[in-house]
């Protein structure tokens, strides 16, 4: 059984942490340290979590906050992986009726 490392993305609520409560705030700071990133990839960046993510565009987030990596990125002990549902305890399974003579 392999173990896959996760990770939860903490971008929104440290933005909300500097005032920073719309993703257009954003924008234009990536746009000082050229990134010239679209509206939605600044939207997915900061609503979702990031599977791939540019390490100099993750360099420019932590300069525009002030923050380090783990305000951002705290990891989670990993699954073996199984989905999460699969993860759930089941239900009891009925017993067997036994049916005595009479």
């Amino acid at each position: 059984m392999t173990v896959k490392p996760d990770y939860r993305w903490h971008l929104r609520k440290v933005m909300a942490s500097r005032g920073m409560y719309a993703t257009t705030d954003l924008r234009p700071l990536l746009a000082e340290r050229g990134f010239q990133l679209s509206q939605s990839q600044v939207y997915r960046l900061v609503a979702e979590r990031p599977v791939r993510l540019n390490l100099r565009v993750l360099m420019a987030l932590l300069d525009i906050l002030g923050c380090t990596m783990e305000d951002l990125i705290e990891p989670v002990p990993g699954t073996g992986g199984r989905p999460a549902q699969a993860a759930r305890p089941r239900p009891p399974r009925p017993r067997r009726a036994h049916v005595l003579p009479e």
